[in-house]
């Protein structure tokens, strides 16, 4: 009788009458209560109905009614493995192994318990004889790939990983697996393919698709990770982090008004979370909206007690971009306090605006060097001498396009002798398509856009291409990458004009200067070696154009007749020390005005409040927007005199003033970045427009708005010794640099250490 129910329960359990079957069971037990079928297939519909521990008890009952039967303790062990009773789950499974050793089901399940409670070791030998037994399961092989993984056996889980993608190449689940595993044997570009493949196998595999963009986004994949970040975002809307890595990627890409709807993102699904409010202030930061970035500081160290020092130095920033001074007392000694405590504050160009102290200047770059571009513990370049005909020179910059370092060096590119130099183009800045960047591509034996080519691989390339000597045109300045030197890719690593201080970083052998911008007192705050040019250091291009057209005053709002005082610095450069000179100056001179750039309205309004207090009237001071450089050339003929600023003198800004016979009035600072206008007025042969003091600045500034007749003379000065003085010779620039890179290269050949030296001045 028993057996007939018992058949007829199974048919409906087969055909999915559960209920009926069970009450079919129940009866069965009713009157034999340790009938084995009965109590382990009710055992089983309890657990397909989900009541699994009543399951788990009638299965353990079945068990215990038939000790030998295998598949009883192997179902109790799945049931106690889903309750989480993992140690009498394993107990069950190796009951049901020692009973029939070829259970495969069995093995396998042990071997993720074991895995759960850690014992991977175990785990691996039990999947070791489920693939001894069945060695076409991928799944099995794959198991045994994550066991030998959390061991910490990587080559031993490829392989396994490789086994079951052959047997099963659909399987993105072991791709996945593949890709992690060469990720950490750092087969990077294996890996990628491996994410790559999987991802085409499993579309919807959130994991998968989150794992490839975030290998891309560390690969400088930008473009791509952005796209793949927004495959995984159309499957988890609701991932904060990843919002803000696209933002991340877009930003990268320059595409950044979708950055910053990525990051608002971001913000609206996590406002907790300051990571993505951070990179919205640096991205507007980026972009000149420095009232709205300096909002978004304050909030992240009003949310967040713990946050990174430099959030209050990029606060600071702000505000200096703005010309809000109201602060600034208070901001300055914070910072100083921060830096001499070793923490990263600002990067060590924003550290220039604030500081003339070439003691500050080497901690702060220090602690940049020491948490950003630490040396690679294995260099590239293992001693090599170069046995090449031509020295081999590379000049590292994202500036090849319209910028300041392109309109300085273009003639220089130019005019190498390319019978004794080899010149190389790394370029990892944005093309614009300007003709300045045909010209540049042009200019140089080799163009290489690295853009979306990793530290570790340019320096690669520069190894490859058994470069003598690299100059780093950014040093630590915006979009500038130290990183690829850190890795010590060329036997003589320089720096030049982009940053203008130390980089504190023992893989920089070299900083080329000259006397005025490191004089013998300051070396000892530099880490380089000094190739002092003779002259002066900044190079010019004899070539830059001069829009055709002089306009009228009146263009510009600017008086006829009034004296016209300007400084086309940027707005970040002007410090109240200098404005309160300023200030002064406009007050006894009548009818005069300052002439300023505009880069954003915080400026006019804060400049504007800062000249009432001071007691001139704000429409005394007159703001320019930026346009093309040739018609920015071309206005400058309309001022009288440019102010230079402390302690960030005018560089580019003091060579462009020059160029059009305008002449500039600086005061000597302490840092490398106050002594450049004097630098340029000296090699110009007009010394007497560098003043030693700020009274000897605002003394001397008077003098020639009073004497038009001493200014004039000055003028007419600064016109004739364009032609006649070092300062835009571009030819004789370029010969003073190559004899420096000579020397540098005579001393490696000999095998000897970078020493400081001085080129001799060409007669």
């Amino acid at each position: 009788m028993s057996e007939t129910l018992l058949e007829s329960a199974l048919r409906l359990q087969r055909a999915g009458r559960l209920a009926e079957a069970a009450e079919i069971y129940a009866q069965v037990l009713r009157s034999e209560p340790r009938h084995f079928d009965a109590l382990h297939g009710l055992g089983i519909i309890r657990y397909q109905t989900g009541r699994l521990e009543e399951a788990e008890r009638l299965i353990g009952e079945a068990a215990e009614v038939n000790p030998n039967a295998a598949n009883a303790f192997y179902n109790r062990a799945c049931l106690l493995q889903r309750l989480n009773r993992l140690d009498e789950a394993l107990a069950c499974f190796d009951r049901a192994v020692a009973i029939k050793p070829d259970y495969i089901e069995a093995l396998v399940n042990r071997s993720m318990v074991l895995s759960t409670l850690k014992r991977h070791d175990a785990a691996f030998a039990s999947l070791d004889a489920v693939v001894a037994l069945r060695p076409n399961i991928a799944e099995a092989w794959n198991n045994r790939g994550a066991a030998a993984f959390a061991l910490g056996r990587l080559d031993e889980a490829l392989a396994s990983y490789d086994r079951a993608t052959a047997l099963k190449p659909e399987y993105a689940e072991g791709w996945k697996n593949r890709a992690i595993a060469l990720l950490l044997l750092q087969r990077v570009d294996e890996a990628l393919s491996a994410f790559d493949r999987a991802s085409a196998l499993a579309p919807r595999d959130a994991d998968i698709q989150r794992r490839r963009a975030d290998l891309l986004f560390q690969l400088n994949r930008a473009g791509d990770a952005a796209r793949a970040y927004e495959s995984y975002l159309a499957l988890k809307p609701d991932d904060a982090p990843a919002w803000n890595r696209r933002g991340r990627a877009l930003q990268q890409e320059r595409r950044l008004p979708e950055a910053l709807a990525c990051y608002d993102k971001a913000i609206a699904l996590a406002p907790g979370d300051m990571s993505a409010r951070l990179d919205r202030a640096n991205l507007l930061f980026e972009i000149e909206r420095f009232d709205d970035a300096g909002n978004d500081y304050q909030i992240v160290r009003d949310g967040d007690p713990n946050c990174p020092a430099y959030v209050t130095g990029y606060m600071t920033l702000c505000r200096l971009h703005g010309c809000d001074w109201s602060r600034l007392k208070d901001e300055r000694e914070r910072i100083g306090a921060l830096v001499g405590a070793g923490q990263f504050v600002l990067d060590p160009i924003g550290n220039i605006l604030l500081f003339d102290s070439p003691e500050k200047q080497l901690a702060f770059a220090r602690v940049w060097a020491t948490q950003k571009y630490l040396a690679a513990p294995v260099p590239l370049w293992k001693g090599e001498v170069y046995p090449h005909d031509k020295i081999r020179v590379a000049y590292l910059s994202a500036d090849f396009r319209t910028h300041a370092t392109a309109l300085l060096m273009a003639g220089v590119f130019e005019a190498h002798d390319r019978s004794r130099f080899e010149t190389t183009a790394i370029s990892f800045g944005a093309n614009d398509n300007s003709p300045m960047r045909a010209r540049l591509e042009a200019g140089f034996d080799r163009f290489i856009d690295v853009r979306n080519v990793g530290d570790a691989e340019v320096a690669e390339q520069l190894r490859r291409a058994e470069i003598d000597i690299a100059i780093d045109l950014k040093g630590y300045t915006q979009e500038g990458r130290p990183g690829i030197l850190a890795f010590r890719p060329v036997p003589i690593q320089a720096q030049y004009l982009g940053y203008p201080g130390t980089m504190a970083a023992e893989y920089y052998d070299y900083v080329i200067a000259d006397r005025f911008v490191i004089p013998e007192e300051h070396r000892p705050y530099f880490t380089e070696q000094v190739a002092y040019l003779p002259d002066t250091y900044q190079c010019n291009d004899k070539k830059r154009a001069v829009g055709p057209r002089t306009p009228t005053r009146a263009e510009f709002g600017l008086p006829e007749s009034g004296f016209v005082f300007c400084c086309f610095n940027n707005n970040q450069k002007i410090l109240p020390e200098m404005f309160d000179v300023w200030m002064r100056v406009l007050r006894q001179v009548d009818n005069s005005v300052l002439w300023l750039l505009q880069d954003n309205l915080a400026v006019v309004r804060n400049l504007s409040r800062e000249a009432i207090v001071r007691g001139v009237a704000p429409e005394r001071l007159v703001f320019a927007k930026r346009c093309m450089p040739p018609d920015h050339l071309a206005r400058q003929r309309l001022a009288d005199l440019f102010l230079d600023t402390l302690p960030y003198n005018a560089h580019t800004t003091c060579s462009d003033a020059l160029w059009v016979g305008l002449p500039v009035l600086t005061a000597l600072g302490e840092c490398f970045a106050g002594r450049v206008a004097a630098s340029l007025l000296s090699a110009l042969g007009v010394p007497e427009l560098i003043a030693r003091s700020l009274e000897e600045y605002e003394s001397l500034a008077l003098k020639l708005a009073r004497d038009r007749t001493a200014l004039a003379a000055i003028r007419e000065e600064v016109t004739r010794h364009r032609d006649t003085h070092p300062l835009f010779d571009t030819v004789r620039f370029t010969r003073n640099l190559e004899a420096a890179y000579v020397t540098m290269w005579e001393r490696q050949q000999r095998g000897e250490r970078p020493r400081t030296f001085a080129v001799s001045r060409l007669q």
